[in-house]
């Protein structure tokens, strides 16, 4: 069976993912080693007043954040869903946290499939799960020096 497409998208903003061919291929490799198959995913890198209305609209959250994701899959076996990201909040926190945009964008990549992938973040062993599985996936596959 051939691999599901994964799509990046840009609104609200001006943003080029550099290197799509190897996120794609990183994210496959991240989805297969968690027993997972993939149906479909989309990224929106957009802007903090864009993923702000998604989070009023969707979730009730009156906050910025850096990542919503939305799952469509009707089982947690196959991935289909999509992942919004603000690349303001994404900059914004990499200088906070005295680190690479680029690492931090990443993460934040990363993140958004872990939970399409089921990880969730809510309590303090969640969130340490999920610290754990972002550190496997950004080392093990390389990610972290790519631009």
């Amino acid at each position: 069976m051939p691999k599901a497409n994964i799509y990046y998208f840009v609104e609200d903003i001006q943003f080029k993912l550099p290197n799509p061919k190897i996120i794609t291929d990183w994210i496959h490799n991240v989805i297969q080693q968690e027993n997972c198959q993939l149906v479909n995913l989309n990224f929106i890198f957009c802007s903090d007043n864009f993923l702000h209305k998604k989070n009023l609209k969707y979730l009730q959250h009156d906050t910025l954040t850096d990542v919503i994701t939305f799952s469509y899959a009707e089982d947690q076996k196959n991935i289909e869903g999509e992942i919004y990201i603000s690349i303001e909040r994404v900059s914004d926190n990499a200088t906070t946290y005295q680190i690479d945009f680029w690492q931090e964008l990443y993460t934040v990549m990363i993140h958004g499939v872990l939970h399409l992938l089921g990880y969730n973040d809510e309590t303090l062993l969640e969130q340490e799960e999920m610290r754990k599985k972002e550190s496997i996936y950004m080392l093990a596959n390389r990610i972290v020096n790519l631009h």
